[in-house]
């Protein structure tokens, strides 16, 4: 009874948009043991991605400050700097969290694939958030789990969703950024991007129905990368331009893109 009340008081809060409220309110939920409804499992990612989000974008703020606007004296650019750190300490803490609530909690009671894979991936999304803000051993650990956490959901999700699912397609675009932004493996991010976006497009080919238009979004947000991507590395490499890339975004199912900070599914 208690667990019921704790996810109505953190669906409420996060009516008001109070996420900082929700996350210990999901906590308590997710720490009552067994599998998570949908709806709680929706609600969970939710907060937390909320959460993280408003300290990145704060941390975006001050981080800009401190290096390219602000030039007054020492005494207040240590007040900025530290500011910064503890922005960043939050956003740590707040990735922590969530990887210790998968590992002890949330994987180990996972009963379907669908949940197993969601929850490798938002493994992979948090210790992939959190190189962002670690250095050294950290990092590196970091890094591995990541990895290993998006191969896995990788796996998953292939014996779980097809190819033109939003969810297989997400994965896509986040674990090819990995590839790409932390692993410098940049011709591998480019295979995995372009694998998953010609796999979803032969699927959406022989639909008798208009794909989700999630589907078309991230395909959308696969081949922009893949176009950004070309042109950073001097524009045409193994003969494939930036030109290339973009003409493939170009299908009868088209859709606006949405207003989007960065080319990441979730958390930007």
């Amino acid at each position: 009874m208690q667990g019921k009340n704790h996810f109505f008081l953190a669906r409420l809060c996060g009516q008001a948009q109070r996420y900082d409220d929700m996350v210990p309110l999901l906590k308590q939920v997710v720490k009552r043991g067994g599998e998570l409804s949908v709806d709680e499992r929706n609600l969970l990612t939710t907060a937390f991605n909320k959460a993280f989000d408003t300290r990145r974008a704060s941390w975006r703020i001050i981080f800009s400050i401190e290096k390219n606007q602000y030039k007054g004296s020492e005494k207040h650019f240590a007040t900025i700097r530290g500011y910064r750190i503890k922005i960043e300490n939050e956003i740590e803490e707040i990735c922590r969290d969530v990887l210790d609530l998968l590992d002890q909690s949330l994987i180990p009671n996972a009963s379907t694939g669908e949940s197993m894979a969601l929850y490798y991936k938002m493994k992979g999304d948090y210790s992939r958030y959190l190189t962002e803000f670690v250095s050294g051993e950290k990092h590196n650990r970091a890094v591995i789990s990541a990895h290993n956490a998006y191969k896995i959901a990788a796996y998953v999700a292939k014996t779980e969703f097809t190819a033109a699912h939003p969810f297989r397609l997400g994965l896509a675009v986040n674990f090819s950024v990995f590839y790409y932004r932390i692993l410098n493996s940049r011709d591998r991010a480019r295979y995995l991007a372009k694998r998953a976006f010609d796999d979803a497009k032969a699927e959406i080919d022989v639909l008798t129905k208009e794909p989700d238009d999630d589907s078309i979004l991230l395909m959308q947000l696969l081949c922009i990368n893949l176009a950004l991507w070309a042109s950073s590395d001097s524009g045409e490499r193994e003969g494939i331009s930036c030109r290339n890339y973009m003409h493939l975004c170009s299908s009868p199912h088209h859709v606006s893109l949405r207003k989007s900070g960065t080319y990441h599914q979730g958390s930007s």
